[in-house]
């Protein structure tokens, strides 16, 4: 049998949209299909609950309602608003971040409408799936109940007697954006997030028989075993309850069930025992839906349906967190509902958006920090697949128990039958109050477990941003489960990836780790009208991302993406250079899924060849390509990949592998190179002849000049000064100078060597020599040499390059994204190119990959500039290319990274980023000063080229 469909209806609209194309809508998804009061979806259903909606169903699809406020921008003055949505989105009253309240400021809203006159005989219910923050609703005049106060909460009022069903109805709500109850402010709107007022969530109408299933709850174990907890609202004839369950395509799974309904008594349990089911996980998320129906001497008095998913939450103390009995390690961030042009009013569309990234970034969980989400994206979480710790709110306050108990009802009641959820979270990081911890356990017949964010309770410790030393110590020494709730707080470029793979191999392995929650997944960006449209991030804190307001993708996104794929090299530091020498085609991979074999993705390989700098392009050709036979590795198990190669792939400049999940979709990609950094400088650099390069002396300065080249050298330092090709001038100079410390000229020779010209100048201090090779052909070598011991953030040499001369660049290294020495993972080589641009990580601009900074394992890069291309090859690998100094927000705290001086720096070391709260030197091992060992010598190749 199929699962029913309801009708819907929206007063006023021109349509309505899908919550997010699921395979069979849940009791709380508006339908497919749906259409506007004059053109209602089919005729009403025996026993069916009808819903009008009110407002849009979303704010992709607002309807227009007639609105004042009080106080701030337009107030005082009738107008119209959007609705669902935030008034400050629509030159409304004042922009709140946190911490400031505006009593004055509410907003009062007017709607007219007409629902079914086949209504009449029927229970209807006016129901808010959102309001901030204190909302009372008058229908034709009369009061439809008590004020509700929280903004973040599904309530209803029955509306049946002040109702005119066939008529021109008048619906009016009183929305204050600061609560009269202080407690409901402390948790929810004295805190560290945007603060926004009006009806932010869909408005509608439900119509249900006199005697009705009010609502279900539902307990179905990986075993089969299922329990529906049915709550039976109004007098009437009915006798008996009966169920049934089906599959996605609504075919009956089982035999039905019931039980008998005695009068005045609720909730009704049903049970059942359905064999073999297919258990829901974020690997596997199964659904299945459900068919319940109230019946009076075997006829239909009401039907509800759910969707539903077996699985097996528990709590293991001293040992793990296990889901249908597989102990899970969390991969998650923190999400705020929010969306830059209309703040958490938000859709189906942005829900979906925001799941696939983070599936795409290997995420398999997902924390609502600090509220309850829409429930669209919780109904995306199931079908999608991931696991959630659902909230109420409380940020270092929480609510008193007079105004917490019935939001946690709210909170529970709307949420229980989600398998995706698999904690309840009392508060944040203080914002709970323990008198509220059992009340969950009364609406959640699973008992889920309930947490505390930030602390330690039950035997599951949430501490937030420990320290890596405190986490070691915490999972090596300690008797408790630790799952961080929040951990490497990600402000602009910091957190998140940074650190993240020391984190991960205490975090993701340690027997007592149950993984953890970054902060956070989202800059929480606003776009200010009162500010032309600039999106303000309130300084320092909401730029916590990362992803951008519109989802720009940090690089933090790709490193976690590498350190969270469920497959993984089991020996990574064999391949850190490129292919072994005596690599053979055999791979050993190590399987981190907990419940999916590898003999379900995919493996394929390429072999590629690199673009070079006269190409004009970037990227590579493919010149070979295959899948390989994918290993059956169990899931916390090694095995082997074997490649099919042909004989010739060494001839290639590099070989990918890529490995997909089950559903095709991409886990990583390992790039490794074939190709050294020598290989391409032999290609690269022209020795040919051509007339010997020719040397002056004047005015201080050694000038050089061959195959159309001039390059001039001071004779005073020994240092580049400029150079110039066909008259054009390339203000590269000031170098080579040691990052650290000094370089005083002790000598200067030159001369000729066959067709070339030689300088040749001997240092005293940390740079020992550099000698400078003009060929004939134009290129420019320099050799250079230095000393340094002692630990350091950065070493090597720079130039001075003016910045505005610059337009873009073209490389082939790791990128596209630039490195931090704790952030190396998630970038790939290849032949990569970016335009210019000046952004300040998460402040302003969102262009990524951001153009400045470190670059590593840099073979050739050519800079774009107003004289032409500037082309610089290197001799060995491993090479850091330091690209100016980019900006950073204000306030950075500690992830504001040290830049050597210049502007340009060819680098064997480079420094580590920190966090919102911690330095580098606490994230880990990767994340401290790189020792210098004594003498290091590189070899570059300077080429010029106009155009």
């Amino acid at each position: 049998m199929h699962m029913p469909r309801r009708r819907t209806l929206v007063a006023g609209a021109a349509g309505a949209v899908a919550a997010g194309r699921l395979p069979f809508a849940p009791a709380h998804a508006a339908p497919a299909g749906a259409t506007g009061a004059a053109g209602a979806a089919g005729a009403a259903g025996a026993g069916r609950t009808e819903r009008m909606y009110l407002s849009g169903v979303d704010s992709d699809h607002p309807v227009d309602w007639d609105f004042l406020c009080t106080a701030g921008r337009n107030s005082g003055v009738w107008g119209s608003i959007p609705v669902p949505s935030h008034w400050e989105f629509h030159g409304f009253g004042t922009y709140t971040y946190g911490w400031n309240l505006v009593p004055e400021e509410k907003g009062r809203y007017r709607h007219r409408f007409v629902p079914p006159a086949d209504w009449r005989g029927r229970r209807v219910f006016l129901v808010f799936e959102g309001s901030m923050t204190d909302t009372e609703a008058w229908v034709n005049g009369q009061s439809a109940g008590p004020v509700h106060r929280g903004g973040f909460y599904r309530f209803r009022h029955e509306v049946t007697d002040m109702l005119r069903p066939g008529e021109e109805n008048l619906l009016e709500v009183a929305v204050s954006k600061d609560s009269a109850d202080d407690s409901v402010n402390e948790a929810e709107r004295m805190s560290d997030y945007w603060i926004f007022g009006g009806i932010y969530r869909p408005v509608h109408l439900e119509a249900v028989p006199v005697q009705h299933i009010e609502r279900i709850a539902v307990d179905a174990r990986a075993d089969g075993s299922l329990r529906v907890d049915a709550y039976v609202s109004g007098t009437g004839a009915a006798d008996r309850l009966t169920a049934r369950v089906t599959d996605h395509e609504g075919r009956p799974v089982g035999e039905p069930f019931d039980a008998p309904l005695t009068p005045g008594t609720t909730p009704v349990t049903l049970r059942a025992d359905i064999p073999a089911p297919l258990p829901w996980t974020a690997e596997t998320p199964h659904l299945y839906g459900l068919e319940v129906e109230l019946r009076a001497d075997g006829e239909v008095v009401h039907r509800v349906d759910e969707r539903f998913g077996f699985r097996t939450v528990e709590v293991r103390p001293g040992d793990g967190v296990y889901v249908n009995g597989v102990k899970v390690v969390f991969k998650g961030a923190n999400r705020h509902t929010i969306w830059p042009t209309s703040g958490r009013a938000t859709s189906a569309r942005i829900s979906r958006t925001d799941i696939l990234l983070m599936k795409e970034m290997n995420m398999n969980a997902v924390r609502m920090s600090h509220y309850p989400p829409d429930t669209h994206f919780l109904d995306l979480c199931d079908e999608l697949g991931l696991y959630v710790i659902d909230e109420l709110a409380g940020w270092q306050a929480f609510y008193d128990e007079e105004a917490g108990a019935p939001l946690v009802a709210e909170t529970v009641t709307r949420d229980v039958n989600h398998p995706s959820i698999v904690f309840w979270a009392n508060g944040n990081e203080g914002g709970w109050n323990p008198a509220l911890d059992d009340h969950f356990g009364r609406y959640d017949p699973q008992g889920r477990p309930v947490i505390h964010p930030w602390a330690n309770f039950r035997g599951i410790n949430t501490d937030h941003y420990e320290s890596y030393e405190s986490t070691r110590r915490i999972l090596t020494e300690g008797s408790d489960i630790f799952m961080s709730t929040e951990f490497l707080h990600g402000l602009y470029d910091g957190g998140a990836g940074t650190g993240l793979d020391d984190y991960w191999r205490l975090m993701g392995h340690e027997p007592l780790a149950a993984g953890g929650f970054l902060w956070a997944l989202l800059d929480e960006g606003v776009v200010r009208d009162d500010r032309d449209g600039a999106i303000d991030v309130a300084g320092n804190a909401a730029p916590d991302g990362i992803l951008g307001p519109y989802r720009e993708k940090e690089a933090s996104f790709y490193t976690i993406k590498e350190i969270w794929s469920p497959v993984q090299l089991a020996e990574p530091g064999r391949f850190a250079a490129g292919l072994p020498t005596d690599f053979d085609g055999r791979i050993w991979l190590a399987n981190r899924y907990q419940f999916t074999g590898t003999e379900s993705c995919g493996f394929s390989w390429r072999l590629l060849d690199f673009a070079t700098p006269d190409d004009g392009r970037a990227g590579h050709t493919v010149s070979a390509e295959g899948e390989a036979v994918a290993p059956e590795i169990a899931p916390g198990a090694e095995g082997v990949l074997r490649l099919p190669l042909p004989s010739r792939w060494r001839r290639a400049d590099a070989l990918s592998l890529t490995a997909t999940d089950p559903e095709g979709r991409e886990l990583h990609t390992w790039t490794w190179t074939v190709a050294s950094a020598a290989d391409h400088a032999r290609r690269l650099v022209s020795t040919g002849p051509g007339p010997a390069a020719r040397a002056a002396e004047g005015d201080g300065e050694l000038v050089l000049s061959a195959g159309g080249t001039e390059v001039r050298f001071d004779t005073a330092t020994g240092l580049l000064v400029g150079a110039a090709r066909d008259g054009a001038e390339f203000r590269l100079g000031g170098g080579p100078l040691p990052t650290t410390g000094e370089a005083v000229l002790e000598r200067l020779e030159h001369g000729r060597e066959g067709a070339s010209y030689v300088v040749r100048a001997a240092y005293s201090g940390v740079l020992r020599a550099a000698k400078w090779k003009l060929r004939p052909s134009g290129w420019l070598q320099l050799d250079y040499h230095y000393h340094l011991t002692g630990e350091h953030d950065f070493f090597g040499v720079c130039f001075d390059h003016p910045e505005a001369d610059v337009t873009g660049v073209t490389w082939l290294g790791r990128g596209p994204y630039r490195v931090w020495k704790n952030r190396l993972r998630g970038v790939q080589p290849d032949v990569w190119a970016k335009e210019y641009n000046d952004t300040a990580t998460g402040a302003d601009l969102w262009e990524y990959p951001e153009f400045k900074g470190y670059h590593a394992d840099v073979c050739w890069a050519s800079l774009h500039t107003a004289a032409g291309r500037l082309t610089v090859v290197a001799e060995e690998d491993g090479m850091f290319l330091r690209l100016f100094t980019p900006r950073v927000g204000p306030d950075p705290m500690h992830t504001e990274v040290p830049f050597p001086r210049g502007d340009l720096s060819f680098l064997d070391a480079i420094p580590a980023m920190g966090t919102k709260f911690d330095e580098p030197a606490t994230l880990g091992p990767a994340s401290g000063p790189t020792p210098a060992t004594g003498d290091y010598r590189r070899t570059l190749h300077f080429g010029f080229a106009r155009g």
